[in-house]
Order: C-alpha cells, then sequence, then structure tokens
C-alpha cells in the first residue's frame, strides 16, 4: 500500500484524522549546495511524496519548489551565533527570523537549526505569521507515542521522531534507532514526522565519521560523490 503522505501545514491537532497513519517527509537545507540539494529533490519527486523543506537560504530552486503543490516551503532559522555574541546573522532573534521570512514569506513551518527554542521565539515565530513549530524531537527509540498539540498561542507543536544525523549518533548506545521503514511497519505508529538533511542524503550517511571527513567537500558534489556509502539507503515507505 502506497504510504499516505501529509506536508506539516495540513496537522490540525484536534484533528486525528490529519496526523494519525500520515507520514511527514521533512528536510533541513543546511545550507546545501545546489547540486546536492536537487539530488534530495528528486528523489521526493520520483516517489511522488509530499514533504515541507526548511529553507536556510535563497537559490533558483525554491521556485521548482513552489511549483510543485505536494511541496511546501518552512523556516529554518540559525540562532546559534546570536549564542555566542555574534551578530553576524542578524542583532536579534527577530532580524535572524525577518531575514529567512523575507526569502519564504509563505513559510507557516518552522525548525530551527540545532532544535533551538524558547518561549520568546515561539511568539516570535507566531507574530509572522508561523502556524506550526517543529522543535522537538522524540526519538522513535524512546518508544513513547507522540502526537501534535496546541501551544497557549495557538501555534501547533509537532514532535518528530527520527532524524538522519541522530540516527547516526545514537547507533553506539543501548538503545539504537531503528530505519525510517522499520518505524513506519511498527504497530505502534505507522507514521510520523521523519527529517533529513540534503548532505546526509546525498551522501547516504550511515556514520557521524563519513559526514565529518568529507566537510571540506560539500560545496563540492562532483568530488562528493566518491565518498556515497554504497550500502542500501535509508528510505522511508
Amino acid at each position: 500500500m502506497k504510504p499516505d503522505f501529509a506536508t506539516i501545514s495540513s496537522i490540525e491537532a484536534e484533528r486525528p484524522e490529519t496526523w494519525q497513519d500520515h507520514i511527514f517527509l521533512t528536510f533541513d537545507m543546511d545550507w546545501a549546495a545546489d547540486e546536492i540539494l536537487a539530488d534530495t529533490i528528486e528523489l521526493v519527486e520520483r516517489a511522488d511524496a509530499s514533504a515541507t523543506w526548511f529553507v536556510t537560504h535563497d537559490t533558483p530552486l525554491l521556485e521548482r519548489l513552489r511549483a510543485n503543490p505536494k511541496m511546501e516551503l518552512g523556516i529554518h532559522p540559525n540562532f546559534n551565533f546570536l549564542l555566542y555574541g555574534d551578530f553576524r546573522n542578524g542583532a536579534s532573534s527577530r532580524e535572524v527570523i525577518d531575514r529567512l521570512m523575507t526569502i519564504v514569506p509563505e513559510a507557516t513551518a518552522v525548525r530551527s537549526h540545532s532544535i533551538t527554542q524558547s518561549s520568546v521565539l515561539l511568539n516570535e515565530f507566531k507574530s509572522v505569521g508561523v502556524t506550526h513549530d517543529v522543535n522537538y524531537l522524540v526519538p522513535s527509540g524512546a518508544d513513547i507515542f507522540v502526537r501534535p498539540w496546541r501551544l497557549w498561542n495557538q501555534m501547533v507543536r509537532v514532535p518528530y521522531i527520527w532524524e538522519d544525523d541522530m540516527y547516526c549518533l545514537y547507533q553506539d548506545t543501548i538503545h539504537p534507532e531503528l530505519e525510517p521503514a522499520a518505524i513506519v511497519a511498527d504497530a505502534l505508529g505507522g507514521g510520523g514526522v521523519f527529517n533529513f538533511h540534503p548532505i546526509h542524503v546525498f551522501l547516504n550517511t550511515e556514520s557521524v565519521y563519513r559526514h565529518e571527513r568529507t566537510r571540506q567537500l560539500h560545496k563540492k558534489p562532483k568530488e562528493l560523490i566518491k565518498y556515497r556509502f554504497k550500502a542500501t539507503a535509508l528510505v522511508v515507505g
């Protein structure tokens, strides 16, 4: 049976039929080179799946995503510089958010880089028209049933259950994460929100080491492709 894919903005916390047994593919662009980003887009397009893309920067590929009714754009603000007193990305959290909203004015979903979150940020997201927050990771290995809920400011918080880089980090622990296809097949959920990064999709990353040792090539796709993990890719559905 073909998976029932949907976008984050379609979730209504009070209506289980909008999120139960659905698969939500999300992607943090993380400043990926266009060729690497295009590689991921093509995979999603070939699967004829819906997806939510959290944008970090302007690129002509945003128009390609906008042209596809199954795709939606959100924002992926990076507040890390501010935490270290560095104002290169904006002198305040609002400036960081506004810069991205200028690129993606239609955005209604947010996931912060490094999943930085606070009640102050949630109110700032709300003030620019963002309705869905996806900043809460509950790893599937925790065996906790998760569902969306409505926050005090009426935003919908959407927890997610799997992320590619976290999958790698958990592999050497006593609670290693399952691959997405295995999670989807689990009777406990049958769906859920999954997060990927184009760089990890391109590399088919199976370990943190593969990602770290190729950092100097992340903007050189023709060289980077030589380091792609050759085993079966991590897939959903």
